[in-house]
């Protein structure tokens, strides 16, 4: 996720005030990331392989981040390749597509990927150096850490129930990714944009509202 720039006193103290949010905040839920993904897709490779999605509001910084993750096997095995995207605005959190700017940020950055899967487990981050593919508005000059997923598979969900640890803010950071899509080469794909519900569906399994939310240390 992104690093901020070096900040005023007066930057210092809404940012701490901000920090002071509850962190299980509605918005944020893990229930409400799922929400607002679209069905996962019927693929005719394995469990692993395909286009992943997430959808989340981080109500201590009142922003939005959508990550797609291309996930392939390496020659067939259990390591793994490909690269993230992430997109990231400024916005409340009924926002949960992107608006005019008025003065707060909005870009897109991209970076390759690589991990591995270990009976069930998928650890997949970025390697290298990140891309800023997009910068729609905001303050330039703004650094970000590589991102780092690791979770479990759940394959009667078809999801990935992951956690971020980029090395800054992002402490164990719940993540949802759905698998949205097939690979190129394969079909019965489901639409990328997220469909958001107005009603969030009743989940299984049953949500641990303990743990639940969008979480940094």
């Amino acid at each position: 996720m992104r690093v901020r720039p070096l900040i005023g006193p007066a930057m210092l103290a809404a940012f701490t005030l901000a920090t002071m949010m509850p962190r299980h905040a509605p918005a944020g839920t893990v229930a409400e990331q799922r929400a607002r993904l679209p069905p996962p897709a019927q693929c005719e490779d394995d469990l692993v392989q395909g286009i992943w999605r997430s959808h989340d509001y981080l109500p201590q910084w009142g922003e939005w981040s959508v990550f797609v993750l291309e996930i392939r096997r390496v020659d067939g095995s259990d390591k793994l390749e490909g690269t993230i995207v992430g997109e990231s605005w400024d916005a409340g959190p009924k926002q949960s597509e992107p608006g005019p700017c008025e003065g707060a940020h909005h870009r897109i950055v991209s970076m390759d990927a690589v991990g591995s899967v270990d009976d069930g487990v998928i650890t997949f981050g970025g390697v290298g150096q990140w891309r800023l593919d997009k910068h729609v508005c905001g303050p330039t000059g703004m650094g970000y850490n590589l991102d780092q997923f690791t979770g479990k598979l759940d394959t009667d969900l078809m999801e990935f129930q992951s956690v971020n640890n980029d090395g800054g803010r992002m402490v164990n950071l719940p993540t949802v990714f759905r698998r949205v899509e097939c690979l190129p080469e394969h079909k019965n794909s489901a639409p990328k944009r997220p469909k958001v519900a107005v009603t969030p569906p009743s989940f299984y399994p049953p949500e641990d509202e303990s743990r639940g939310g969008c979480q940094s240390g």
